[in-house]
């Protein structure tokens, strides 16, 4: 069973207000339109945040409300979510990004994204996702931080290649802000003798805070570098 996506409760309440209708007036479409059997009491809950609708319970209240799936969730973070914001199945998804519908619904499913580097743009593009919601929405956020890490510990040339593989960004693109980095990691890392025997103490808080923030840092940077 999938989990219930992020409803936006008074996101519904607003929109059934602004409709006139009641809660009864919404569980009665509900099952004339779509064949769902939903109390009043039940409406009324997911208004109310204690109670969540289900993806195709979401779908219905959409149509009955007359709005998009989006407008009745919260932020999208997952595949399937930012799907559902778009009022895509899974079947048109994957259609037009190229990919096998079963191969999608695994992927889905599983919150890894394992299309290749065209799929991979095709869906940023569909899904309308910015950077950091593609690396979130496809589970790719740790492994990036990984990849960022040794990156500015090590030789972050060859860690670029890794890097263009997981994000749909122009080589020359990664090349400046893995530099950037680079450098940025090593400067903080450098030891100050003059600062005395606090000095390199100083310098590895700073240096483990900067690598606990490294994703925050990489997307500012390629914000930065886009203009």
């Amino acid at each position: 069973m999938h989990p219930s996506p992020p409803f936006n409760a008074a996101a519904a309440r607003r929109l059934r207000a602004a409709l006139g209708m009641a809660p009864g007036h919404v569980a009665y479409g509900l099952g004339a339109q779509y064949g769902l059997q939903v109390a009043p009491e039940t409406i009324m809950a997911w208004e109310r945040g204690d109670a969540f609708p289900s993806a195709a319970e979401i779908t219905a209240l959409a149509g009955v409300l007359w709005c998009s799936p989006g407008e009745l969730l919260a932020e999208p973070t997952t595949l399937r979510e930012h799907r559902m914001a778009r009022g895509l199945s899974p079947e048109d998804l994957a259609r037009r990004i190229g990919v096998d519908a079963g191969a999608y619904r695994k992927m889905e499913d599983s919150g890894r994204w394992k299309g290749n580097e065209r799929q991979s743009a095709a869906l940023a593009q569909v899904l309308g996702l910015p950077l950091p919601a593609f690396v979130t929405a496809t589970g790719k956020a740790e492994e990036l931080a990984e990849v960022l890490r040794s990156a500015v510990t090590t030789r972050w040339q060859a860690y670029l290649k890794p890097l263009t593989k997981l994000l749909p960004v122009p080589k020359q693109e990664l090349e400046r802000v893995l530099a950037v980095m680079h450098e940025e990691y090593q400067s903080t890392m450098v030891a100050t003798l003059s600062w005395g025997g606090g000095g390199q103490t100083a310098n590895g808080d700073a240096g483990r805070a900067y690598l606990d923030g490294i994703n925050d840092r990489f997307w500012q940077l390629t914000r930065a570098a886009r203009g």
